[in-house]
């Protein structure tokens, strides 16, 4: 795991010297992604330079140092990431008398640069990646990223120079920087909160798209990103030609491919553990990573005094069943408040996903013992694990066998607007033992609320949108915007499949995994110098669960990830992991009307919301009213404002 760095700009005379040390400052500012190596390499007659800072995990030697040439020195690579496969490759490519120096998976990738070409060698990889190739002879530099987007790679042009890197703070080191706030990137943000790909921040600045190899050649105009894998075809594939086997069969092989997936993401030449929530998708990364490992994996989880959101106990319990290395920190308000200062850096574009707050702190906790962690992120968009999949098929899907008349909607509404979510809250807390599953979460009232708010939608596509929208209409939040087309409000871009439910899980796993999860696991485990590593995110496994019925992912209304039950029940008893779904939380709400208060009054300030003149401030100031009166619970609509602002302050 690293941070590369680089520029091109061949219309300018540039010495050598020059090239080497702007770009080794721009390397430099990616230091946390690579704290044990650093290295530059540049081109003067082409005008290009390459940065890498190396996070050490396989072949700890000066052999994997980068950027690293290919024999003969055609090609020059910057890598980010892990090849799970490399050696595998490696045994063929020496068959094809290929000689390698030294261990690492880059040497690898640069053979089979050389045997395969570029789109060919990046179809073998099996692993998370984000690199930039330098083709001496061609004179094209080529980006590249992962099939899911597990890494992050930004790139865009500042006048004539073309710019990229792991992180945007590398890119603002270059002399020719001169970022441009995008108003339009803005709403967005107050929509999902985050920037959806292949925006950012930043005008002409954008992200490569997962799955996708941009390739840039001197002279040539600015190239579009070409597919070299496509989810939307992988899931439409798996639909039109689904496993043939029977529920037996299926669960075996799911096992045998997460078994192997996690085989090759527990190779590394430094400490290894694991994040372990006592959820159903950490809990089976574990069992199985313990299954394979003669010694006590070593986990790590946090706890929160406040009930509601700790799921500390969870996994202290499946830690023991399974004879762990277990690791738990319990965390005040004090510790978790401490980090919120560091998110407009640790994050350097505006990202508002309150659960980077423990995210940060069990990554940080977890540094403290190893080098890399593996996760189980993307368990819930491959196996219909978010309970609005199934909220969204109740109030409007149309593979549900029954319509509510839309008077009687109107009505309901009316009802559940009558009460505040703080009155639900009350009102429904001693029956919560007895609802419903689907009725025992957090802040059931604020979701009730949501509820209303969609009973007057017409279609499932506007319900499903107000589901996962914060602001409704943030071009009215949002001065001289225009909110942009995504996948969320252009249903043409959406997969072709059988059932309205697994459309839904599509649209997560194209936008809100690589545009939200991946973004905030990323930033925060290499805030502190740790690899993360995610086995739901073999592209077999995902290409596996596409071809799985629905019936044996989300059988019963409520409750998705069956088959991962399956699995898991033969590793840990299901009372230790049956139960409804809590998240990855921390209490903002509370927090924005005690601790944090005085923060966010300074950032919501009204004089300075019209100075700064990015946001019409009646609309924010009304909702933080709201918000302390605690007539409502406005939390996620004001933490997207809340990083914004945090984050122009430091930028």
């Amino acid at each position: 795991m690293c941070g590369i760095t680089g520029f091109w700009n061949s219309s300018e005379d540039t010495s050598p010297d020059r090239l080497q040390e702007i770009v080794e400052k721009m390397s430099f500012r990616l230091f946390h992604r690579g704290p044990d190596d650093g290295g530059s390499w540049v081109d003067e007659n082409a005008g290009i330079a390459l940065g890498h800072r190396r996070l050490s995990i396989l072949d700890l030697s000066p052999e994997g140092h980068q950027p690293m040439l290919s024999r003969g020195d055609r090609h020059v690579l910057i890598f980010n990431g892990e090849i799970y496969n490399f050696l595998t490759l490696r045994k063929e490519l020496t068959q094809l008398g290929h000689h390698f120096r030294g261990h690492s998976d880059t040497e690898v990738m640069l053979a089979s640069f050389c045997q395969w070409g570029i789109a060919a060698a990046v179809k073998r990889f099996i692993g998370m990646f984000a690199f930039a190739l330098w083709d001496r002879q061609e004179k094209v530099l080529h980006l590249c990223r992962d099939r899911l987007g597990e890494k992050p790679l930004y790139y865009g042009w500042m006048g004539k120079t073309f710019l990229f890197g792991s992180e945007l703070k590398s890119l603002k080191i270059h002399p020719d920087w001169c970022g441009e706030i995008d108003r339009n990137a803005l709403t967005l943000l107050l929509r999902h909160n985050y920037i959806n790909a292949p925006h950012s921040i930043y005008k002409n600045i954008y992200k490569l798209p997962p799955g996708t190899l941009l390739s840039l050649k001197q002279g040539g105009e600015r190239p579009e990103p070409i597919p070299y894998w496509s989810l939307q075809n992988v899931a439409e594939y798996g639909a039109a030609n689904p496993f043939s086997g029977n529920k037996r069969e299926a669960i075996a092989q799911l096992d045998i491919l997460l078994r192997d997936a996690i085989a090759q993401q527990m190779v590394a030449d430094v400490p290894l553990g694991a994040f372990l929530s006592g959820g159903i998708d950490s809990s089976l990364i574990v069992a199985l990573m313990q299954a394979q490992s003669s010694q006590p994996v070593k986990t790590f989880s946090i706890g929160f005094h406040e009930e509601e959101y700790n799921e500390a106990e969870y996994a202290q319990a499946v830690a023991q069943h399974l004879g762990t290395d277990h690791t738990e920190l319990y965390v005040t308000p004090q510790d978790a408040l401490a980090i919120v200062p560091k998110l407009p850096t640790l994050y350097d574009e505006p990202f508002s996903d309150s659960s980077q707050i423990p995210t940060f702190l069990v990554a940080q906790l977890a540094r403290n013992h190893v080098t890399v962690s593996l996760s189980g992120d993307a368990g819930d968009e491959l196996f219909g694990g978010y309970s609005r999949y199934f909220m969204v098929q109740r109030f409007g899907g149309r593979d549900v066998p029954w319509n509510v008349p839309t008077g009687i909607k109107k009505i309901l509404a009316r009802v559940l607007k009558a009460r505040s979510p703080q009155a639900w809250e009350q009102t429904l807390q001693p029956f919560k033992p007895f609802l419903p599953t689907i009725l025992k979460q957090r802040n059931l009232g604020t979701k009730l609320h949501r509820v209303a708010d969609v009973l007057s939608l017409d279609s499932p596509e506007a319900i499903y949108r107000s589901f996962v929208s914060h602001w409704k209409k943030p071009e009215d939040i949002v001065k001289n915007a225009i909110e942009p087309a995504t996948a969320l409000n252009n249903p043409a871009l959406w997969a072709n499949l059988p059932s309205f439910f697994e459309k839904l899980m599509y649209l997560d796993a194209q936008t809100y995994l690589p545009g939200d999860i991946l973004v905030k696991v990323d930033l925060a485990a290499m805030g502190v110098s740790l690899e993360t590593r995610i086995p739901f995110l073999d592209h077999r496994v995902i290409e596996f669960a596409w071809s799985l019925p629905l019936a044996w992912k989300a059988p019963e209304e409520g409750q998705g990830k069956w088959i991962l039950r399956q699995i898991l029940a033969q590793y840990v008893p299901a009372n230790l992991f049956e139960r409804p779904k809590m998240g990855f939380g921390v209490p903002i709400d509370g927090w924005l009307r005690g601790e944090l208060r005085d923060w966010a009054e300074n950032l919501l300030d009204e004089s300075r919301l019209q100075q700064e003149g990015y946001f019409h401030p009646q609309p924010i100031r009304q909702k933080w009213q709201e918000h302390l009166s605690e007539s409502h619970n406005w939390q996620y609509y004001l933490w997207d404002v809340l990083m914004f602002q945090a984050w122009l302050a430091e930028n």
